[in-house]
Protein backbone atom coordinates (compact mmCIF):
# COMPACT_ATOMS: atom_id res chain seq x y z
CA UNK A 1 0.00 0.00 0.00
CA UNK A 2 1.30 3.61 -0.71
CA UNK A 3 1.91 5.84 2.01
CA UNK A 4 2.94 9.61 2.67
CA UNK A 5 6.22 11.33 4.04
CA UNK A 6 6.16 14.09 5.48
CA UNK A 7 9.63 16.44 6.18
CA UNK A 8 9.52 19.43 8.11
CA UNK A 9 9.73 21.57 11.00
CA UNK A 10 7.24 21.29 13.50
CA UNK A 11 5.78 24.19 15.68
CA UNK A 12 3.34 25.52 18.06
CA UNK A 13 1.49 28.38 16.94
CA UNK A 14 -0.29 30.90 19.04
CA UNK A 15 -2.76 33.21 16.96
CA UNK A 16 -3.84 36.73 17.69
CA UNK A 17 -6.05 38.65 16.39
CA UNK A 18 -6.65 42.55 17.32
CA UNK A 19 -3.29 41.98 19.52
CA UNK A 20 -5.18 39.16 21.96
CA UNK A 21 -4.11 35.65 21.77
CA UNK A 22 -7.04 33.77 19.70
CA UNK A 23 -5.87 30.08 19.57
CA UNK A 24 -2.33 27.73 20.03
CA UNK A 25 -2.89 25.05 17.48
CA UNK A 26 0.39 23.05 16.72
CA UNK A 27 1.74 23.24 13.08
CA UNK A 28 4.39 23.90 10.51
CA UNK A 29 3.87 24.18 7.14
CA UNK A 30 4.50 20.06 5.93
CA UNK A 31 2.92 19.09 9.04
CA UNK A 32 -0.29 20.93 8.62
CA UNK A 33 -0.91 18.74 5.10
CA UNK A 34 0.10 15.39 7.32
CA UNK A 35 -2.65 16.53 10.08
CA UNK A 36 -5.34 16.55 7.38
CA UNK A 37 -3.78 13.72 5.36
CA UNK A 38 -4.35 11.60 8.44
CA UNK A 39 -7.34 13.11 9.06
CA UNK A 40 -8.59 11.56 5.77
CA UNK A 41 -7.51 8.50 6.83
CA UNK A 42 -4.63 7.52 4.52
CA UNK A 43 -1.45 5.95 5.52
CA UNK A 44 0.57 8.95 6.79
CA UNK A 45 4.15 9.21 8.24
CA UNK A 46 5.81 12.77 9.44
CA UNK A 47 9.89 13.06 9.77
CA UNK A 48 10.66 15.99 12.21
CA UNK A 49 11.78 17.23 15.27
CA UNK A 50 10.35 18.57 18.61
CA UNK A 51 11.83 19.21 22.53
CA UNK A 52 11.09 16.53 24.47
CA UNK A 53 9.32 19.28 26.35
CA UNK A 54 5.39 19.77 27.46
CA UNK A 55 4.75 21.24 24.47
CA UNK A 56 6.80 18.94 22.21
CA UNK A 57 4.48 15.76 23.91
CA UNK A 58 1.53 17.73 23.15
CA UNK A 59 2.04 17.90 19.69
CA UNK A 60 3.17 14.17 18.90
CA UNK A 61 -0.11 13.01 21.03
CA UNK A 62 -2.04 15.48 18.38
CA UNK A 63 -0.46 13.50 15.70
CA UNK A 64 -1.47 10.00 16.89
CA UNK A 65 -5.04 11.25 17.58
CA UNK A 66 -4.93 12.23 13.89
CA UNK A 67 -3.77 9.01 12.05
CA UNK A 68 -0.34 10.34 11.63
CA UNK A 69 2.74 7.63 12.63
CA UNK A 70 4.98 9.90 14.72
CA UNK A 71 7.68 7.16 15.55
CA UNK A 72 10.31 9.10 13.28
CA UNK A 73 9.71 12.53 15.09
CA UNK A 74 13.65 13.24 16.88
CA UNK A 75 12.45 14.56 20.42
CA UNK A 76 15.61 16.04 21.80
CA UNK A 77 16.83 16.52 25.07
CA UNK A 78 18.93 19.69 25.09
CA UNK A 79 16.41 22.75 23.56
CA UNK A 80 13.07 23.63 23.37
CA UNK A 81 10.11 23.14 20.89
CA UNK A 82 9.38 25.62 18.68
CA UNK A 83 6.67 28.34 18.90
CA UNK A 84 5.61 30.89 16.69
CA UNK A 85 3.21 34.27 17.40
CA UNK A 86 1.05 34.56 14.21
CA UNK A 87 -0.42 38.12 14.09
CA UNK A 88 -3.48 38.21 11.92
CA UNK A 89 -3.83 41.06 9.68
CA UNK A 90 -7.43 43.18 8.44
CA UNK A 91 -7.51 40.44 5.60
CA UNK A 92 -7.24 37.56 8.34
CA UNK A 93 -2.74 36.74 6.58
CA UNK A 94 -0.53 35.99 9.47
CA UNK A 95 2.91 38.06 10.27
CA UNK A 96 5.17 35.79 12.10
CA UNK A 97 7.55 36.36 15.13
CA UNK A 98 9.29 32.91 15.83
CA UNK A 99 11.53 31.81 19.10
CA UNK A 100 12.94 28.66 18.63
CA UNK A 101 15.80 26.70 20.66
CA UNK A 102 17.24 23.95 18.93
CA UNK A 103 20.31 21.83 19.84
CA UNK A 104 23.76 21.03 18.28
CA UNK A 105 22.35 17.47 16.66
CA UNK A 106 19.34 18.01 14.39
CA UNK A 107 17.25 15.85 13.08
CA UNK A 108 19.13 12.32 14.94
CA UNK A 109 16.31 9.84 13.71
CA UNK A 110 16.00 6.54 11.65
CA UNK A 111 14.27 7.31 8.24
CA UNK A 112 10.94 5.20 7.51
CA UNK A 113 10.95 2.89 4.60
CA UNK A 114 10.20 4.45 1.41
CA UNK A 115 8.61 2.37 -1.59
CA UNK A 116 8.51 3.13 -5.35
CA UNK A 117 5.92 5.84 -5.47
CA UNK A 118 5.05 6.59 -1.85
CA UNK A 119 4.63 10.29 -2.05
CA UNK A 120 7.21 12.49 -0.42
CA UNK A 121 6.35 16.02 0.88
CA UNK A 122 8.76 18.40 1.75
CA UNK A 123 8.47 22.14 1.85
CA UNK A 124 10.17 25.24 3.24
CA UNK A 125 13.16 26.57 4.50
CA UNK A 126 13.79 23.56 6.43
CA UNK A 127 14.71 21.48 3.16
CA UNK A 128 16.99 24.39 2.81
CA UNK A 129 18.95 25.22 5.97
CA UNK A 130 22.27 24.17 5.63
CA UNK A 131 22.24 22.89 9.33
CA UNK A 132 20.05 19.99 8.30
CA UNK A 133 20.64 20.01 4.76
CA UNK A 134 23.02 16.67 4.81
CA UNK A 135 20.02 14.73 6.72
CA UNK A 136 17.81 16.20 4.60
CA UNK A 137 19.94 15.63 1.20
CA UNK A 138 20.29 11.59 2.91
CA UNK A 139 16.42 11.10 2.65
CA UNK A 140 15.32 12.88 -0.49
CA UNK A 141 18.75 10.71 -2.39
CA UNK A 142 17.35 7.34 -0.68
CA UNK A 143 13.43 8.28 -1.59
CA UNK A 144 14.64 9.03 -4.92
CA UNK A 145 16.45 5.91 -5.82
CA UNK A 146 13.53 4.35 -4.31
CA UNK A 147 11.34 6.16 -7.08
CA UNK A 148 9.23 7.80 -5.04
CA UNK A 149 6.99 10.51 -6.18
CA UNK A 150 8.57 14.22 -4.44
CA UNK A 151 6.26 16.67 -3.73
CA UNK A 152 8.15 20.22 -2.92
CA UNK A 153 6.50 23.08 -1.86
CA UNK A 154 8.34 26.00 -2.01
CA UNK A 155 7.33 28.05 0.77
CA UNK A 156 9.92 30.35 0.95
CA UNK A 157 9.54 33.47 3.32
CA UNK A 158 10.42 36.86 2.65
CA UNK A 159 12.82 36.54 6.20
CA UNK A 160 14.77 34.20 4.46
CA UNK A 161 15.02 36.30 0.91
CA UNK A 162 18.45 37.91 1.77
CA UNK A 163 19.22 34.15 1.78
CA UNK A 164 18.26 33.26 -1.74
CA UNK A 165 21.53 34.23 -3.80
CA UNK A 166 23.37 31.56 -1.33
CA UNK A 167 21.08 29.11 -1.11
CA UNK A 168 20.33 29.09 -5.09
CA UNK A 169 22.22 25.51 -5.93
CA UNK A 170 20.23 24.11 -3.01
CA UNK A 171 17.35 25.49 -4.40
CA UNK A 172 18.08 24.40 -8.15
CA UNK A 173 18.92 20.82 -6.52
CA UNK A 174 14.82 20.85 -4.79
CA UNK A 175 13.75 21.38 -7.99
CA UNK A 176 16.05 18.10 -9.50
CA UNK A 177 14.65 16.30 -6.73
CA UNK A 178 11.26 17.19 -6.97
CA UNK A 179 8.31 15.66 -9.36
CA UNK A 180 5.89 18.62 -8.79
CA UNK A 181 6.65 21.81 -7.88
CA UNK A 182 4.14 24.10 -6.17
CA UNK A 183 5.11 27.71 -4.81
CA UNK A 184 2.78 31.03 -4.48
CA UNK A 185 3.66 33.73 -6.68
CA UNK A 186 5.01 35.62 -3.07
CA UNK A 187 7.11 32.60 -3.09
CA UNK A 188 8.57 32.99 -6.33
CA UNK A 189 8.99 36.67 -5.83
CA UNK A 190 11.21 36.03 -2.79
CA UNK A 191 13.06 33.10 -3.86
CA UNK A 192 13.79 33.78 -7.42
CA UNK A 193 13.37 37.28 -7.58
CA UNK A 194 10.20 36.25 -10.55
CA UNK A 195 6.45 36.72 -9.59
CA UNK A 196 5.05 36.05 -12.73
CA UNK A 197 4.51 32.38 -12.84
CA UNK A 198 5.32 31.28 -16.64
CA UNK A 199 8.84 33.14 -16.42
CA UNK A 200 9.12 30.83 -13.29
CA UNK A 201 8.61 27.89 -14.98
CA UNK A 202 10.47 28.71 -18.22
CA UNK A 203 14.04 30.33 -16.78
CA UNK A 204 13.87 28.27 -13.75
CA UNK A 205 12.03 24.80 -12.96
CA UNK A 206 10.84 23.08 -16.23
CA UNK A 207 14.48 22.14 -16.89
CA UNK A 208 14.59 20.17 -13.49
CA UNK A 209 10.87 19.42 -13.30
CA UNK A 210 7.87 19.06 -15.79
CA UNK A 211 5.10 19.27 -13.24
CA UNK A 212 4.47 23.10 -11.69
CA UNK A 213 1.70 24.90 -9.74
CA UNK A 214 1.81 28.11 -8.70
CA UNK A 215 -0.92 29.83 -6.60
CA UNK A 216 -1.48 33.66 -6.06
CA UNK A 217 -4.20 33.75 -2.37
CA UNK A 218 -7.17 34.31 -3.95
CA UNK A 219 -5.91 34.86 -7.25
CA UNK A 220 -5.05 32.23 -9.84
CA UNK A 221 -4.13 28.75 -9.99
CA UNK A 222 -1.11 28.23 -12.75
CA UNK A 223 -0.29 24.35 -13.66
CA UNK A 224 2.24 23.90 -15.69
CA UNK A 225 3.03 20.20 -17.45
CA UNK A 226 4.17 18.63 -20.35
CA UNK A 227 0.16 18.01 -21.46
CA UNK A 228 -1.68 20.42 -19.38
CA UNK A 229 -0.82 24.37 -19.27
CA UNK A 230 -3.86 26.07 -17.71
CA UNK A 231 -5.19 28.56 -14.95
CA UNK A 232 -8.03 27.65 -12.27
CA UNK A 233 -10.07 30.83 -11.07
CA UNK A 234 -10.34 30.40 -7.34
CA UNK A 235 -13.65 30.70 -5.14
CA UNK A 236 -14.18 34.11 -3.28
CA UNK A 237 -14.89 33.23 0.75
CA UNK A 238 -14.94 34.77 3.77
CA UNK A 239 -11.86 34.02 5.60
CA UNK A 240 -11.28 33.23 9.36
CA UNK A 241 -7.32 32.87 8.91
CA UNK A 242 -5.33 32.13 6.07
CA UNK A 243 -2.67 30.23 8.04
CA UNK A 244 -2.65 26.70 6.51
CA UNK A 245 -4.38 27.66 3.18
CA UNK A 246 -1.46 26.94 1.22
CA UNK A 247 -0.28 23.86 2.84
CA UNK A 248 -3.58 22.37 3.01
CA UNK A 249 -3.78 23.19 -0.84
CA UNK A 250 -0.76 21.10 -1.34
CA UNK A 251 -2.94 18.35 1.11
CA UNK A 252 -5.63 18.30 -1.74
CA UNK A 253 -3.34 17.99 -4.19
CA UNK A 254 -1.68 15.19 -2.90
CA UNK A 255 -4.86 13.49 -1.31
CA UNK A 256 -6.47 14.00 -5.68
CA UNK A 257 -2.87 12.09 -6.42
CA UNK A 258 -3.83 9.23 -4.12
CA UNK A 259 -7.51 8.93 -5.39
CA UNK A 260 -6.42 9.10 -9.02
CA UNK A 261 -4.17 6.36 -8.31
CA UNK A 262 -0.96 8.78 -9.82
CA UNK A 263 2.44 6.89 -10.00
CA UNK A 264 5.49 9.19 -10.36
CA UNK A 265 5.87 7.79 -14.00
CA UNK A 266 2.13 8.97 -14.84
CA UNK A 267 2.65 12.42 -13.95
CA UNK A 268 3.71 13.87 -17.80
CA UNK A 269 0.87 11.69 -19.43
CA UNK A 270 -2.10 13.58 -17.02
CA UNK A 271 -4.89 15.18 -19.26
CA UNK A 272 -6.45 18.28 -18.86
CA UNK A 273 -9.76 16.08 -16.49
CA UNK A 274 -7.59 14.44 -14.42
CA UNK A 275 -5.57 17.01 -13.43
CA UNK A 276 -9.10 19.61 -13.05
CA UNK A 277 -9.99 16.70 -10.37
CA UNK A 278 -6.62 16.45 -8.74
CA UNK A 279 -6.70 20.59 -8.65
CA UNK A 280 -10.64 20.94 -7.19
CA UNK A 281 -9.04 18.98 -4.36
CA UNK A 282 -6.41 21.07 -3.60
CA UNK A 283 -9.00 23.94 -4.05
CA UNK A 284 -11.46 22.40 -1.71
CA UNK A 285 -8.93 22.10 1.39
CA UNK A 286 -7.59 25.47 1.03
CA UNK A 287 -10.92 26.62 1.33
CA UNK A 288 -12.00 24.51 4.38
CA UNK A 289 -8.79 25.92 6.30
CA UNK A 290 -9.40 29.73 5.82
CA UNK A 291 -12.81 29.02 7.28
CA UNK A 292 -11.62 28.58 11.06
CA UNK A 293 -8.51 28.88 13.32
CA UNK A 294 -7.48 25.66 12.49
CA UNK A 295 -4.38 24.83 10.17
CA UNK A 296 -5.90 21.33 9.09
CA UNK A 297 -9.05 20.44 7.44
CA UNK A 298 -11.46 20.15 10.58
CA UNK A 299 -12.56 15.94 11.32
CA UNK A 300 -16.14 16.66 10.40
CA UNK A 301 -15.20 17.80 6.66
CA UNK A 302 -13.02 14.68 6.59
CA UNK A 303 -15.52 12.56 7.28
CA UNK A 304 -18.17 14.35 5.06
CA UNK A 305 -15.51 14.61 2.07
CA UNK A 306 -14.85 11.13 2.08
CA UNK A 307 -18.31 10.55 1.79
CA UNK A 308 -18.81 12.30 -1.53
CA UNK A 309 -15.84 10.61 -3.23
Amino acid sequence: MRKIIGIGETILDIIFKDEQPTAAVPGGSTFNGMISLGRMGLPVTMITETGNDRVGRTIQQFMEENGVDSSHVCMYEDGRTAISLAYLNERNDADYVFYKDYPKARLDVEWPVVNKDDIIMMGSYFVLNPVLRTRVKEFLDYASEQEALIYYDINFRSSHASEAIKLYSTILENFEYASIVRGSTEDFQNMLRLSDPEKVYEQEVKYHCKQMLCTDAEGEICLFSPNVTKKYQVNKIETVSTIGAGDNFNAGIIFGLMTENVHRDDLPTLNEEQWDRIIAHGMAFAAEVCQSFNNSISKEFAKNYGRKQ
